[in-house]
């Protein structure tokens, strides 16, 4: 009986060992390039300047205003990919929080320019002087 319950225990340890053995993946140690150890701290560091950017008061109720859930978008962030988050975090730091009020004055001042080059052209109003008339 002692013999019996001995062997069934050594054929429970050799199935337990062999199921650890095979379950556990080999470690390895290999050398890293510095490429890698930069990419990885650059990935961390846009990752944390877009979290910052979200984190901003102003930012949080301009997304409540428009009905987006912080904690949604936050998830959304965090599920980007290393270069979707880079270029996000390099267009944080470049682009006007509201656009530029010079360019749209511009812009809006170039075609109000074109509308009335193009009536005193075909003769409607005459507004610019250098339009020769017919």
């Amino acid at each position: 009986m002692y013999r019996a319950i001995v062997k069934w225990t050594c054929y429970v340890t050799i199935v337990a060992m062999m199921a650890l053995n095979v379950s556990v993946p080999m470690a390895r140690a290999e050398m890293i390039s510095t490429e890698t150890a930069v990419s990885a701290s650059r990935n961390e560091q846009n990752r944390a300047t877009v979290r910052a950017f979200l984190e901003r008061d102003d930012m949080r109720q301009a997304l409540v205003e428009r009905g987006v859930d912080v904690n949604e978008a936050q998830s959304r962030i965090d599920a980007l990919s290393d270069q979707e988050v880079a270029d996000l975090a390099g267009k944080i730091d470049s682009l006007p929080a509201g656009g530029s009020a010079l360019g749209m004055i511009l812009g809006v001042g170039l075609i109000v320019f074109v509308i009335l080059l193009i009536t005193d052209i075909a003769g409607a109003t005459d507004v610019f002087p250098f339009v020769k008339k017919r």
